[in-house]
């Protein structure tokens, strides 16, 4: 049972869907109160729908996180609401893996990758400063990404956008210590979310595998005709081989679900068996 959840509000962005619904709907399972903000309306009302009809605490704002406005906007329908803004959980992101020599297909969704991954987070940390600094408390869970973690082939603009949410989230903990707790999340792969419809070459997914690179194609073969052995899809078997997005946003839960004087500031979740390098 949560101990600390329950009355927190916790604006979270992309909550229409993926990683996103799943928080918004797990904390607010427990106890919190949700602002939940995406650009997809219909989508973020059917969520908002959903946790109400549950029972929960939920709002929900339409914005695009590369403006500022609308970000600002989002924290203003949250304190209106709610009365503060407890938890921020920067979640929206994309991600365009291609190759350099993919450029001419790539760069529009490069650009725009470098919009939403950064400059994303970047407003959202501004729109809720201000407002976690009066409060005395708060905590922004930013999500990055073991592909931040160096420079890996087929994802070099990726990469860059999620070392650069990386470098963010250290420089605020450095400057909020004591106020804003700050918190990195950095998963591996991760099947049956929507990130997937950003890939430019689908051949890049294989650059985070390295020497691991034949063991990776045939489980993710063994994946896709539904063969893979019972160990490797069991959560409590060591050789676990890929987490769900549930495993995720468990894991962003639990950062959450901690008291003010705790913070979990680095956390990479990744499976025990997974074929991943980094």
């Amino acid at each position: 049972m949560s101990e600390y959840l329950t009355g927190k509000v916790i604006l979270i962005t992309g909550a229409g869907s993926g990683f996103g619904k799943l928080i918004a709907e797990k904390t607010a399972a427990a106890g919190a109160r949700i602002v939940g903000v995406d650009i997809n309306g219909d989508n973020l009302n059917a969520v908002v729908d959903g946790i109400t009809t549950a029972g929960g605490a939920a709002i929900g704002q339409v914005a695009d996180v590369t403006n500022m406005e609308q970000m600002t906007a989002a924290v203003t329908a949250a304190v209106d609401q709610f009365g503060a803004v407890d938890v921020l959980v920067n979640n929206a992101g994309v991600m365009p893996l291609a190759y350099f020599a993919d450029h001419a297909r790539a760069w529009e969704k490069w650009h725009a990758a470098i919009d939403i991954n950064i400059k994303g987070v970047v407003n959202g940390i501004s729109a809720v400063y201000d407002q976690m600094i009066e409060q005395g408390r708060g905590q922004v869970v930013n999500i990055s990404s073991i592909y931040g973690n160096a420079g890996i082939e087929g994802s070099g603009v990726y990469s860059a956008t999620k070392a650069a949410v990386t470098t963010i989230s250290d420089s605020l903990r450095i400057e909020a210590k004591g106020k804003i707790k700050v918190t990195t999340v950095k998963p591996t792969g991760v099947t049956g979310t929507n990130l997937a419809s950003w890939i430019v070459n689908d051949s890049a997914v294989t650059g985070l595998v390295g020497q691991r690179a034949e063991s990776f194609g045939e489980h993710a073969s063994a994946l896709v005709n539904g063969e893979l052995a019972p160990e490797l899809t069991d959560v409590d078997s060591i050789k676990y081989w890929l987490i769900t997005p549930d495993d995720l946003a468990d894991a962003v839960v639990h950062v959450i679900d901690q008291p003010w004087g705790i913070s979990l500031s680095d956390v990479t979740v990744r499976a025990s068996g997974e074929d991943y390098l980094y």
